[in-house]
């Protein structure tokens, strides 16, 4: 049984259609490590669903294999995010360099390298991360948001927002293999030594035998196909 008890409940962060390929409904730990708070952490993406494998990108797998795929041509790529709780902005980081295409063996290697040479004491959690903000939701309850497009940032730390107030928009930052929005709780305000808390989403959609049906408090698997409208 996945260990979800008491999650932490938070409003989607973004509007449209999405998929979760990396989510705690799924497996935890949901990215295979509990390092820089990552364990309930959830990885969104936008793919085309009427394409065999669900593409997240414009343009064949053997162009993505051999060339990469300009981010330009991302689906998700530029997305706006939005605050998904009330909280005063701790960190924000932004002017962190997007690669220009995502690919595979390119992306690989990068992760690799974070993965196996991070030192969370002295690393910069930029080089994981990419741009980031982090909201203090409450006290030993932090919202992380990462990869951001580069230049995107809208807020700056010690800002208040509200829930549903526009963070930046959704990049190809730090170690990603692909332009995609990851999110996470945690219990610091330092990714690099934080340990992951889990969450819900207060509100969404899910597409299942032909119609949207409702969801509260839910936890996307890896092959729900889920929205939140405009104004949601």
């Amino acid at each position: 049984m996945l260990d979800m008890r008491k999650p932490y409940i938070v409003r989607f962060p973004m509007r449209g259609e999405w998929l979760a390929p990396n989510t705690p409904g799924s497996k935890i730990p949901s990215h295979g490590s509990n390092m820089l708070g990552t364990r309930y952490a959830y990885d969104f993406i936008q793919v085309n669903w009427d394409k065999k494998g669900w593409p997240s990108y414009k343009g064949g797998l053997l162009k993505y294999l051999m060339f990469g795929i300009p981010i330009r041509d991302y689906y998700c790529w530029g997305q706006e995010i939005y605050a998904p709780c009330n909280g005063v902005v701790v960190r924000a980081e932004d002017g962190f360099a997007e690669r220009e295409r995502a690919s595979l063996f390119k992306d690989f290697a990068g992760a690799y390298t974070a993965a196996h040479h991070f030192d969370p004491k002295t690393g910069d959690a930029r080089s994981v991360a990419g741009n980031f903000v982090v909201i203090k939701v409450e006290e030993n309850v932090y919202a992380a948001l990462c990869h951001l497009q580069t230049g995107s940032v809208q807020v700056t730390a010690g800002q208040k927002i509200k829930q549903g107030d526009r963070i930046g928009n959704v990049g190809h930052s730090g170690n990603s293999f692909g332009p995609h929005l990851h999110f996470q709780l945690m219990d610091s305000v330092d990714i690099e030594t934080a340990n992951g808390l889990p969450c819900a989403f207060e509100y969404y959609e899910v597409y299942r035998d032909g119609k949207w049906m409702a969801a509260t408090n839910g936890i996307p698997t890896n092959k729900d196909r889920i929205r939140v409208l405009g104004g949601s």
